[in-house]
């Protein structure tokens, strides 16, 4: 995965999946790089940094040659596979991280708690640390990422120190911690808290999810914290910090300049030339306001009958946990309420909406936010949304504004560049909107070199950077101060 600055540095990568995903195919299987925000937000470290990355592959695979062949063609791109049967990683993925623990996070209530996903949380957490354990030694860096494997430092801790093996280990939450009164909802929530403090250093996107976190450790287990950024618990000292994820922004810089990008983008200027273009790209998830959205743009169109025609959203909404009951029923919704946007403002001359139930390659995706006028985003909650990221770093020419909602973790950081509005007030989300494709061209210019400032200033190899950096300093202090 590219050179390392410090060839001393041993370092293990850590997540629910691998960034390469395999599938079986005619005579073997093949392995294509994975998407998600993750993969994004680590892309920057490859190029200065070399390590292993354990994770599932997405399949089963019972028969030991065939986990012998994956393991021998992953391991040319150093990722080491955690084999798992289907019906574990069902009940861990989908019935614990993702039904209960995911809803907590991100601020949602009636949560009901099942003990057979939460055992199936705990065994596949313990065999990430049996894997992990066996391949670390003594001085590795062990960085374990998000919300599926918050009990993997402790087990990994214990079955260290039963080799005889001192690592330091870090984690990154890439959600947001919820306030006390949220987390108390979950009935496993000191086990969970529990696993992270046997970390050396917990990474956060904001102050507030770091301050949460720590108000957390305080009130649940007693842990003293009046030293900033510090948690002392039983024998361990535990830093936690703030580390501002980001993007590759010169990935998209050499992806527009491509001339089929460019021809794309000429193209779309053409098809939509007199018309002011709102885009939208999100997961498909409740968290992302998707249905907030809607209503917001369906009463902007009845605020403003005198953009008729004048105005579309063009809306990409990439399909997220299929398999999974709720995820369907708000496809099923939004797809309604498309088309009745669609068929109360649509005229001879076109619809206002154009809505993807679908992904789009990263070419496509980088023409479509270059042309568009505004880049909407309505998160209830969110860990930090990269997609403002992106939308900023395609706009350079154009100088687009970002109508980011308060709720976004990224709005922490981006409001002084931005319009923003609380996702569920359909009058404000009207009003922001209609702000953003009146600013002018002074207006856009200085909110967008704000934005390009923060992006290029924050990106991703220097949070992975920083967060290896900070981590590599726990491992070799001779003091413990954060």
């Amino acid at each position: 995965m590219g050179p390392t600055s410090d060839p001393k540095r041993n370092i293990i990568i850590v997540s629910n999946r691998l960034p390469l995903s395999i599938k079986r195919v005619e005579g073997g299987f093949e392995s294509s790089l994975s998407s998600g925000g993750l993969v994004t937000s680590l892309s920057g470290l490859t190029k200065s940094t070399q390590f292993q990355w354990f994770g599932w592959p997405g399949i089963e695979l019972k028969d030991p040659a065939d986990r012998e062949e994956v393991t021998k063609s992953l391991k040319e791109h150093n990722a080491i596979p955690i084999f798992l049967d289907k019906t574990l990683a069902h009940e861990h993925y989908n019935g614990f991280s993702n039904r209960i623990l995911w809803p907590i996070l991100h601020y949602q209530s009636g949560v009901s708690f099942d003990d057979t996903p939460w055992q199936a949380y705990r065994r596949v957490n313990e065999l990430f640390a049996d894997a992990i354990a066996d391949a670390a030694e003594c001085g590795t860096l062990i960085w374990v990422h998000d919300y599926h494997l918050m009990l993997l430092p402790e087990l990994l801790r214990n079955r260290l120190q039963e080799q005889g093996k001192t690592c330091a280990i870090g984690f990154s939450l890439h959600t947001p911690f919820p306030a006390g009164d949220f987390w108390r909802n979950l009935p496993v929530r000191k086990h969970l808290i529990e696993g992270l403090l046997s970390c050396d250093l917990i990474g956060f996107h904001t102050d507030e999810y770091k301050q949460n976190f720590i108000d957390t450790c305080a009130s649940l287990l007693g842990a003293r914290t009046e030293i900033g950024n510090q948690i002392q618990y039983k024998n361990r000292l535990v830093c936690t910090d703030k580390f501002i994820v980001g993007i590759d922004p010169q990935k998209f810089t050499e992806t527009l300049a491509q001339p089929d990008v460019q021809e794309r983008i000429h193209t779309l200027k053409e098809r939509y030339k007199g018309v002011k273009v709102i885009v939208g790209v999100d997961r498909l998830d409740h968290i992302k306001g998707l249905t907030q959205k809607l209503k917001g743009f369906d009463a902007f169109l009845d605020d403003h009958p005198e953009l008729e025609n004048k105005v579309i959203l063009i809306q990409v909404a990439v399909p997220s946990r299929e398999d999974v009951k709720e995820y369907q029923e708000l496809e099923r919704e939004l797809c309604t309420m498309a088309g009745k946007i669609n068929g109360k403002h649509a005229t001879p001359e076109g619809t206002p909406l154009l809505y993807m139930h679908r992904s789009v390659p990263f070419t496509e995706l980088a023409a479509l936010y270059s042309i568009a006028d505004v880049c909407l985003l309505t998160s209830t909650r969110d860990g930090m949304n990269l997609v403002s990221f992106e939308y900023v770093a395609c706009q350079q020419e154009r100088h687009g504004v970002l109508v980011l909602s308060e709720f976004a973790g990224a709005a922490s950081f981006m409001s002084a560049g931005s319009i923003s509005f609380h996702p569920a007030n359909t009058t404000e989300m009207s009003e922001a909107i209609f702000a953003a494709i009146n600013l002018s061209p002074e207006e856009r210019k200085m909110k967008y070199e704000h934005l390009r400032d923060f992006i290029n200033t924050n990106t991703s190899a220097k949070w992975g950077q920083n967060f290896i950096d900070k981590l590599s300093h726990r491992c070799r202090r001779s003091g413990d101060t954060c």
